[in-house]
């Protein structure tokens, strides 16, 4: 379980094919922190740590994460956001997040308001019964508030703390971001639905 709140950045040094997996080897403040079997939120992808270097540990992607996530799309040099799991007893400063992402989405527009960005992303319409207008959303691991919400696009603004010590500001348009929709919303929709039926 995480919460959306990055605590660190890390930089892909080294991508390794194997069959139909892909290892990331990540070079970041935390690395060294790390154990393996570690339970870690990239870009909001819960994945484990199974190898560690000096300042770098690896994670693998199987091929079914590969298709669901933008990790296929990670080159070497890519900045990715990084929270460890939450701790029971810690502060909930986000919103409950589980790392698993439920699509991609696609940032439209990138806009600077001088003290701040607006960013515009699009998202599956299958997915649109699953935000609401000012609820939340964990894009890339952030966890974000939601307005001007469509049945396929909503906006986020983002603050300068985020801006600076998230991969937001690298974040242009066409580039493809990691969406979970709030898993609360999730289950109230279940519950709606089998009432239905």
């Amino acid at each position: 379980m995480f919460t959306g709140i990055i605590e660190t950045t890390g930089r892909v040094k080294e991508i390794i094919a194997n069959g139909t997996n892909r290892s990331f080897w990540i070079e970041s403040p935390i690395s060294e922190s790390l154990k393996i079997d570690q339970s870690v939120a990239h870009n909001g992808v819960c994945l484990t740590v199974d190898a560690l270097k000096p300042d770098m540990h690896r994670i693998t992607a199987i091929d079914e994460t590969l298709q669901k996530t933008h990790l296929g799309h990670w080159q070497t040099g890519s900045i990715v956001n990084l929270e460890r799991c939450l701790l029971m007893g810690g502060r909930l400063d986000g919103h409950m997040v589980q790392g698993h992402v439920d699509c991609t989405g696609t940032c439209l527009s990138v806009e600077d308001q001088d003290g701040s960005w607006l960013f515009r992303f699009s998202f599956p319409p299958s997915f649109a019964h699953l935000i609401i207008e000012k609820g939340s959303i964990c894009l890339n691991g952030i966890s974000l508030t939601v307005f001007n919400v469509a049945h396929d696009a909503f906006s986020v603004a983002i603050i300068p703390y985020t801006w600076e010590h998230t991969n937001m500001h690298a974040i242009r348009p066409g580039d493809f971001v990691n969406l979970e929709f709030d898993m609360v919303g999730k289950y109230i929709q279940r519950s709606i639905m089998l009432k239905e039926n």
